[in-house]
């Protein structure tokens, strides 16, 4: 054989020899994790930060003092839910007078009822009195927290919401208390509302609920934005306030009253400090719309006068 024939033949046998070895390496891979990608960027350079898009606004609406059977106000108020959508909550004292079975059937059910799929509901005095809670939490069932505790939190879009159970301890060593802070610690949201019965502030009948304060006190620390409240059967609106009562535009806590669903409604006996908006002798509810980073309120009467306006989360 001539010997530029012989180096055609050896040249072309070590490129198939080499393809070969490539293809086989291709397909004996190692099939583990995938190795970090090399940073290819100049140095120094810097990726710009991960964004993410806010949350759709959210509706939390509600009212409190709801299922007194004989009045016309749980079924106007429930009509006023028809329109509106949205998560319900209930601010407590949701059947009249001690919160039975019988109660909760007759009084709170043919009204508000049907919107208790979506409903968040916190306990008021009236689930207390009597033979006691057990009906609320059998009603309520999962929505209503933990059996015999009452206390709970979600996500609402970019807001982080809170309902409180005023009639068991709330001194700043309770076990709720505890709860609260350890809650408040490991939620990353920057807009917050905590909603329970018994209200701090009040220019109603009732009066100013002070053994509530410890909750104040560690809700204004961790920069919360919205208390809602009932126990009063009005609706009332304060300014931002710290835990003592004193104005704060830069970290209060925004005080409403919604004692408004459905009992037979209060006159105000004073007008206390900081109070900005004060409805009575009318049922309605109370329209939150929470949005990243702000919020705006609507009181919804059934018929009179009506409060609205926005604020800014901490």
């Amino acid at each position: 054989m001539a010997r530029a024939s012989v180096r055609v033949m050896l040249r072309s046998a070590v490129i198939i020899t080499s393809l070969a070895g490539l293809q086989c390496g291709r397909d004996s891979a190692p099939t583990g994790p995938t190795a970090p990608p090399i940073n290819t960027l100049p140095p120094g350079t810097t990726l710009p930060p991960t964004i993410v898009p806010p949350a759709a606004p959210q509706t939390f609406v509600g009212a409190g003092d709801i299922g007194w059977c004989g009045s016309p106000g749980p079924e106007q108020t429930a009509r006023l839910l028809d329109t509106i959508g949205g998560t319900v909550f209930t601010a407590g004292d949701n059947a009249y007078f001690t919160g039975t079975a019988k109660e909760f059937q007759n009084c709170y059910d043919p009204s508000w009822g049907r919107h208790r799929s979506y409903t968040r509901p916190v306990p008021g005095n009236h689930e207390y009195e009597g033979a006691g809670p057990g009906p609320y939490f059998d009603y309520f069932g999962s929505a209503a927290g933990p059996p015999g505790l009452g206390y709970y939190s979600f996500p609402l879009g970019d807001w982080h919401v809170i309902g409180l159970n005023s009639l068991i301890g709330v001194n700043d060593g309770s076990a709720q208390a505890q709860w609260l802070r350890a809650d408040l610690t490991a939620s990353r949201s920057k807009c917050t509302l905590a909603y329970w019965h018994y209200p701090l502030f009040t220019s109603g009948p009732n009066g100013s609920q002070t053994q509530m304060r410890d909750f104040w006190r560690i809700l204004y620390g961790a920069d919360v934005d919205i208390v809602v409240n009932g126990h009063d059967h009005l609706y009332e609106r304060f300014a931002p306030q710290n835990p003592d009562g004193g104005r704060d535009d830069a970290r209060g806590i925004r005080e409403f009253i919604v004692g408004t669903g459905g009992a037979s409604p209060y006159n105000f006996v004073t007008a206390s400090a900081n109070s900005e908006a004060r409805i009575s002798n009318t049922y309605g509810v109370l329209k939150l719309t929470l949005q990243s980073g702000s919020y705006q309120w609507e009181f919804i009467p059934v018929s009179g006068q009506s409060d609205f306006g926005n604020g800014s989360c901490h």
